[in-house]
């Protein structure tokens, strides 16, 4: 498939740790319900699956942050739990309640019935992917995503989100068998998913491993990064400086960032909790680095924004190597004030450019 020439590649040199004019950075979440344009957008769609699935409003809310910010990549809106959907198991968002499932996984026979899905089920996605690298016109890489087995594994079984994920870990000490089927098919699920991702026009790819920071030591290993690293391991990524980089964020993965790193990526996004200089030491740029300002930093004076990205910027040091993208340790709030982002980008790619 061809496509427009790529104009600004900061962001893929950064995760190939190749030499950068300044740090690029790109916001999770960055189409979402804090830009009013997103909204009126939703509106027009009726609900959110119904944004979703229609490939030109997922084109439209993915290009709406580029034309109010110098972003340095786009990523693909869409939603972790659209696997899971084409299995059938029923999603639906009601107002003020984020995701449900009509049909939970949470016994041998749920967990016998489930499938990998075949991806025709999931043509929409690839069909807006192709449609935002067109519109693009390489403009920016677009980032393909999906979530991790085990953070779709946890809205599978418990039906919703949880605050303290008593269904799931109850399967994973009374039943692990049943885990472990479930993880397996979303492995292979999530792999299909995102070679389809590839093949529509993904540049680069993000595994959210959201929940993978409430299991614990060696859990996280055994659930977690097992899987994930099962899905690299499947990717058609390609070769050589056309291959197509993976980036694994775990919330809370600040303790395993030896591991994380080791799981076949390209580069390990932390949340606000951790050092960049810390882990960079600890990998020795062996992977690069992806974060890591705190979301909640957007909601201050525009003194302190621009404070708060010197000072990511700084812990990680001098960025003429490459290696480092800036973001926020996890998404953006929907309260953000908009012109709190331009800020923030303005700030990043001066300072940034005056490090060198």
């Amino acid at each position: 498939m061809s496509f427009p020439t790529l104009k600004n590649d900061v962001f893929l040199r950064a995760l190939k740790r190749q030499p950068v004019p300044y740090t690029p950075i790109w916001l999770m979440r960055q189409a979402g319900r804090y830009l009013p344009e997103y909204r009126e957008t939703r509106a027009k769609a009726g609900s959110f699956l119904g944004l979703a699935q229609n490939p030109e409003y997922a084109c439209e809310v993915t290009l709406q942050p580029l034309e109010r910010y110098a972003f340095d990549a786009s990523i693909l809106f869409s939603d972790i739990l659209t696997v899971p959907h084409a299995m059938g198991l029923g999603l639906h968002f009601i107002t003020g309640e984020g995701p449900k499932f009509e049909h939970p996984v949470r016994d041998e026979a749920a967990v016998a019935k489930l499938a990998v899905p075949d991806m025709s089920e999931l043509q929409y996605v690839f069909d807006a992917v192709t449609l935002i690298r067109k519109e693009l016109n390489g403009r920016v890489p677009l980032i393909g995503f999906a979530g991790s087995p085990w953070t779709v594994a946890c809205y599978m079984v418990e039906g919703q989100g949880s605050k303290d994920y008593r269904l799931i870990k109850s399967m994973l000490y009374s039943r692990p068998d049943l885990l472990h089927r479930i993880l397996e098919v979303n492995a292979q699920a999530t792999a299909n998913y995102l070679n389809g991702q590839i093949q529509a026009g993904a540049q680069a790819l993000m595994i959210f491993d959201s929940w993978g920071g409430v299991l614990a030591d060696t859990l996280f290993q055994t659930f977690s990064l097992a899987s994930i690293r099962q899905v690299i391991q499947q990717l058609n990524r390609g070769e050589g400086d056309d291959a197509i980089p993976v980036i694994v964020f775990t919330k809370g993965g600040g303790l395993w960032i030896d591991d994380i790193a080791q799981s076949g990526c390209d580069a390990v996004g932390l949340d606000w909790t951790t050092s960049l200089a810390r882990v960079r030491k600890q990998v020795s740029d062996r992977v690069a680095l992806q974060g890591n300002l705190d979301p909640m930093a957007l909601f201050g004076s525009e003194s302190a924004i621009r404070a708060e990205a010197r000072r990511v910027l700084d812990d990680f040091g001098p960025v003429g190597s490459g290696g480092h993208v800036f973001n926020l340790g996890h998404g953006i709030s929907q309260f953000t004030p908009p012109e709190s982002v331009s800020v923030l980008v303005d700030e990043v790619h001066s300072y940034s450019r005056n490090m060198r």
